[in-house]
């Protein structure tokens, strides 16, 4: 029997490469997107796209019944991905800000899993997936509100993967460091909506975050193809003992053993300059 998985957040990125690397492994794949139009466009490209924005509890609702209308009320895995981040300093940070910050990048994660999870259970089997990131373990300055989402999907993860230990559920945290993707770009219309640099305290200070958002078109030196996390998706859906993470990219193999081995002040002395 074809296997059948939900991606979110899947329109571009590592999404959009999990989704054509998986359906090229054989699975059938959900590529679900928050706009229609990108839903629109991964039908044109053969897949089923139901419509899931994680902010929105009714298109939760009726994208994953669209789905298990598809499938007779089956779903073998869930990779949680979508997400957004707002740059900025915490400090000019609205808390309403945060708030939405959290509505995507985790309570709508919960509120999916928590819909799936009886399915899985229901057909005593199924893996869940949630993308957290480097950011996920260790801080970054400029980054608070996606550092914080981050931070909270960890603690989110382990503990469903404590409650789910016997059940026929895998709980897997996939930890990508700097892929390139459209994550910056999508980041300007929320810094544009949020921050308010001119009236700043350190208005001066965002000077630099200018040039990332708005003049660095080309890959980082730093960022990785998505195909990396393609690969760990596939190796975490296929082994029969998952790892509970799976830490992706030389920099955040790096990061995660600076983690361990240096004092916190020294970890945040090499953070404030990432």
């Amino acid at each position: 029997m074809t296997k059948s998985i939900l991606i979110t957040g899947a329109s571009s990125g590592i999404g959009y490469d999990a989704a054509h690397g998986l359906r090229d492994a054989g699975w059938r794949v959900f590529a679900s997107c928050r706009k229609q139009v990108d839903c629109d466009r991964l039908k044109s490209e053969g897949f089923d796209a139901p419509r899931i924005d994680l902010a929105d509890t009714s298109s939760i609702t009726s994208g994953l019944d669209e789905l298990l209308n598809a499938t007779g009320g089956t779903l073998d895995a869930l990779y949680n991905n979508g997400a957004f981040a707002i740059p900025g300093l915490l400090e000019d940070l609205p808390t309403d800000a945060l708030r939405e910050n959290f509505e995507t990048n985790v309570f709508g994660y919960h509120e999916l899993t928590r819909r799936v999870i009886p399915v899985m259970r229901a057909q005593g089997r199924g893996r869940i997936l949630n993308c957290s990131s480097v950011l996920g373990f260790v801080p970054a300055p400029w980054r608070g509100a996606y550092v914080s989402t981050k931070y909270a999907l960890e603690g989110l993860t382990d503990v469903l993967r404590l409650e789910m230990m016997n059940e026929p559920i895998e709980v897997i945290s996939i930890q990508p460091g700097p892929i390139t993707s459209k994550f910056r770009k999508n980041a300007v219309p929320k810094f544009e909506r949020w921050i308010k640099p001119k009236e700043s305290a350190r208005a001066s200070d965002y000077e630099a975050m200018y040039d990332r958002l708005y003049t660095e078109t080309e890959p980082g030196a730093f960022e990785w193809h998505p195909r990396l996390v393609t690969d760990a998706i596939k190796i975490a859906l296929s082994h029969p003992k998952p790892k509970p993470y799976y830490r992706i990219t030389p920099p955040t193999k790096f990061a995660y053993i600076l983690k361990r081995a240096l004092p916190a002040r020294a970890l945040f002395k090499i953070m404030l300059n990432t």
